[in-house]
């Protein structure tokens, strides 16, 4: 274990967070807020916490082997949220430091649960630093960290690797740097695009970042009570389409920059996720038309529900807890589906989900036909062995971890959907669940021993679980 490149790590992630606090600390100088001075002061702890463990024995091997990398993922994250919640505390907005953390532990996870019942009565620069939580934490501030920082002597691709959602990552160019930079360079372009279209539709410049800063890292924070249920129908139509295309594959995107279109459009997961999303928004919408004036406002609720939900955005424009069980159910499967490997949305990801269904394919055409020979293959190229395996743990120690997390909020006592969905929207970085957690409501109600569970459900369902269980496995910390 290097201990020393870890520490140097967990001091520019200190030392980050303060940079990443300085623009809703410009916000709440605009608005003359008092709380500006909470993030101020939580830059300074950051800045004297982090610079010493940055100019102080530098480590003089900066490799990272894959233990490393997942440790140091596990801590940067944990760094994160508990620095992340000082503001909310300082300022008093949330003063309970467990629904504080609860509530960053959402934003960085790109989750968007939330412990607040009016959230329109926060401070500007708080709202803002809530919503730009979610914009840092949709691509992952190790991958920001790798386009930054002169990091030298190779095997950081297994930071990357540690930290971005999906089965398996691989370099787009030769350097780690130059993927991480292709990957920021994308992400910043659709968020740009995005907010420049909600200005066109008039929406105010404030709304539109925030909402951005949500749909780019699919988190889902709303800065009004009603999510996004008050706003035009053209701006709900240009953040479903973007909540779509941020829980596509970058891998897609930058084949698009290379102008292989053929190669990017043939792509089995996207094509599987856009046929996933279509066939739940007819599906929801011959449901519900009866509940809307016409069939076409029902559509467009089914589509921003669908992309908000299979994305694991969280935004709402209707309270679809009304909605008929029939609709419920096909949002609460798209909660487990989730988005696309490689994007910043969550869910166990349509990418394991295909390679899982081959599995049972070819084990049902072995057992008819014991000595044929059959691969699993995905875009024409066979999977992997270790893939496949490593898919199979990951579904083992998920569903684990759902099953005792439903234990522990069971014993709130509440009603089993509020229970199940509770579990099914934090693991899955969903946002809203179903009932007394549903999209009108909020995750406030829930004791103390819940909401920490939760918050670690949801920083295992954003950092892929293994990052977070290796905190907890003594022979990590061993040195061999």
């Amino acid at each position: 274990m290097n201990y020393t490149m870890i520490k140097y790590i967990l001091g520019w992630i200190f030392n980050f967070e303060a940079a990443f606090m300085a623009p809703s600390f410009v916000v709440g100088l605009i608005y003359q807020e008092k709380a500006a001075f909470a993030l101020f002061a939580t830059m300074l702890l950051c800045l004297a916490i982090g610079t010493p463990m940055v100019c102080l024995r530098r480590p003089k091997k900066a490799v990272l082997y894959a233990k490393d990398g997942f440790v140091s993922v596990g801590l940067s994250w944990v760094v994160l949220s508990v620095m992340g919640a000082l503001p909310f505390i300082f300022s008093g907005s949330i003063p309970h430091p467990v629904d504080a953390l609860f509530e960053t532990v959402s934003g960085f996870t790109t989750t968007g649960s939330s412990i607040l019942s009016d959230v329109e009565v926060l401070p500007k620069c708080i709202l803002f630093w809530r919503s730009f939580t979610h914009w840092i934490g949709g691509m992952g501030v190790l991958v920001f960290m790798l386009t930054i920082l002169p990091m030298s002597g190779g095997y950081h691709m297994n930071l990357m690797r540690a930290e971005s959602p999906g089965p398996s990552v691989e370099r787009f160019v030769p350097t780690v740097k130059s993927t991480a930079k292709i990957l920021y360079g994308i992400y910043i372009f659709l968020t740009l695009v995005e907010i420049v279209l909600l200005l066109i539709g008039k929406m105010p410049l404030f709304d539109a970042l925030t909402l951005t800063f949500g749909t780019a890292g699919t988190g889902g924070f709303g800065i009004k009570n009603d999510s996004i249920g008050s706003y035009t129908a053209y701006q709900q139509i240009v953040i479903t389409i973007f909540m779509i295309l941020f829980g596509v594959n970058f891998n897609v995107y930058f084949l698009l920059l290379l102008k292989k279109f053929r190669q990017g459009l043939k792509n089995e997961e996207l094509r599987a996720y856009l046929g996933i999303i279509l066939a739940a928004i007819l599906l929801i919408t011959i449901n519900i038309a009866g509940k809307y004036s016409s069939i076409f406002t029902a559509l467009r609720h089914a589509a921003f529900q669908v992309g908000s939900i299979i994305t694991t955005t969280g935004y709402s424009t209707v309270d679809f807890n009304a909605w008929p069980t029939f609709s419920k159910t096909i949002l609460v499967a798209l909660m487990f589906v989730g988005a696309s490997a490689g994007s910043t949305g969550g869910g166990i990801k349509v990418s394991r989900i295909l390679i899982l269904a081959r599995s049972v394919k070819k084990e049902l055409k072995q057992y008819l036909h014991p000595h044929i020979i059959s691969k699993i293959k995905m875009d024409g190229k066979p999977v992997e062995h270790e893939v496949v395996r490593s898919i199979n743990v990951f579904l083992v120690a998920y569903l684990f971890i759902y099953a005792v997390s439903i234990l522990v909020v069971s014993l709130d006592n509440f009603d089993f959907t509020t229970t199940f969905t509770s579990v099914a929207a934090t693991i899955n970085n969903i946002g809203p669940g179903l009932d007394l957690v549903g999209p009108a409501a909020n995750f406030g109600l829930l004791s103390v021993p819940s909401k920490l569970v939760l918050i670690f459900d949801m920083l295992a369902g954003r950092l892929e679980i293994f990052p977070l269980l290796l905190l907890f496995v003594p022979d990590t910390w061993k040195k061999f």
